[in-house]
């Protein structure tokens, strides 16, 4: 089993920044790839940003240039680095783990493929 807590979320001008977190528990070893996820009122949960099991990174084109989703060394937490924000980007932002082989980060951006996520975060962006 695994366990998913986000932090980091707040609100913050057009323009500003800010990090995420996401902390992994139990099962969270490197055979796991995990990805950013948000999800704004009345809309779909839209990928925001992946990494594989070999780090290999992959983003939506919206956040390209201005996010940054990396992992500690020991791959049990998730940052996104988010720079630049807009209004946009408003939404509660959410955590997902999945296991997966080596180059196997296949069709990240559909949220159906993941199976286990955190409660999320929000993030508000005011312009």
């Amino acid at each position: 089993e695994v366990q998913l807590l986000e932090s980091g979320g707040g609100s913050v001008q057009a323009g500003g920044s800010l990090r995420l977190s996401c902390a992994g528990s139990g099962d969270t070893s490197s055979r796991f790839c995990m990805a950013w996820f948000r999800q704004a009122a009345g809309k779909g949960r839209e990928g925001v940003a992946t990494v594989g099991r070999d780090t290999i990174t992959q983003y939506a084109d919206s956040v390209k240039g201005r996010f940054t989703a990396s992992k500690d060394n020991a791959g049990n937490t998730l940052y996104l680095e988010m720079n630049n924000l807009k209004a946009e980007d408003s939404a509660m932002y959410y955590c997902a783990s999945r296991y997966c082989a080596t180059g196997g980060n296949h069709n990240w951006s559909n949220y159906l493929n993941w199976e286990y996520w955190g409660q999320g975060t929000q993030v508000t962006v005011s312009s």
